[in-house]
């Protein structure tokens, strides 16, 4: 590992950074314009992703059925808006005062990406959304689980995520090769409404995996911690509270698949 990337990642866990993933361009040469973090900055030579945890906690009300708000704060609107802004922020701000440009970026839902129109021939429409499940993936951060959701080896599918494309050559990071997920579909057979069924491969930077099919539309019903994706209405909801995504953080805890476990 270089000393820069050494340097960087000693700064990002200074600054409460708990995930941190980099990806050359070359990982994303077959992803579609409007999704590809280079159409937003084709100079850009690096992406890196960066996580910050859903604390356990945070998940208990929604469990309970007690208490749906602080998740909406703690394991969403604040955590995106403003904790992982700022960590996104401040490794902008590492990079450019070493003289590289850096782009953040929010996560924004792919489903946004096409509300204007190219501004010339050859260029998407704006915005341009990344689709950071694939960069989760291609920065060897994670895996897609069959519940449909990143799965990290520290935390599971709890953690959200903002990226920096910069023009700073940074070595990549390995695909993760280890399976995270363990197939047990307890995902799907919780679900109350049925919305997982079967499955289908997906391959990314040469990694396969089993995704199960979900029926968001039927997910959007959903009483039991899922909530209307908060940015746009019309996107995937938001399952990382839902009884499907909290039984795999469950099962995950259980079998000791994941670092970040509890004594009780």
């Amino acid at each position: 590992m270089s000393e820069f990337k050494k340097g960087l990642k000693n700064y990002a866990k200074s600054v409460g950074i708990d995930l941190i993933g980099f990806a050359s361009k070359e990982r994303f040469e077959d992803v579609a314009p409007e999704e590809n973090p280079f159409s937003i900055f084709p100079e850009g030579e690096t992406v890196i992703l960066l996580g910050k945890r859903i604390t356990r906690g945070a998940l208990r009300g929604v469990e309970e059925g007690t208490n749906f708000g602080d998740y909406s704060m703690f394991g969403s609107s604040w955590l995106d808006n403003n904790f992982n802004s700022l960590m996104c922020y401040e490794i902008t701000r590492f990079l450019e005062d070493r003289g590289y440009e850096a782009v953040p970026i929010f996560p924004n839902p792919p489903e946004a990406k096409g509300m204007g129109v190219p501004v010339r021939e050859g260029k998407p429409a704006p915005n341009v959304t990344p689709d950071f499940m694939y960069a989760a993936v291609a920065c060897g951060l994670g895996e897609i689980g069959y519940c449909g959701e990143i799965l990290t080896p520290e935390f599971g599918p709890r953690q959200r995520w903002q990226m920096v494309i910069t023009d700073a050559a940074i070595e990549e990071d390995p695909i993760l090769d280890e399976n995270i997920c363990t197939f047990c579909d307890q995902c799907a057979k919780i679900c109350p409404l049925g919305a997982i069924t079967g499955s289908r491969e997906v391959e990314i930077c040469g990694k396969e995996m089993k995704v199960g099919n979900i029926d968001y539309n039927i997910c959007n019903k959903c009483k039991n911690g899922a909530f209307t994706n908060r940015l746009l209405k019309s996107a995937k909801p938001d399952r990382l509270a839902a009884l499907c995504v909290r039984t795999c953080v469950h099962e995950l805890d259980s079998q000791k698949q994941v670092e970040n476990t509890f004594e009780k």
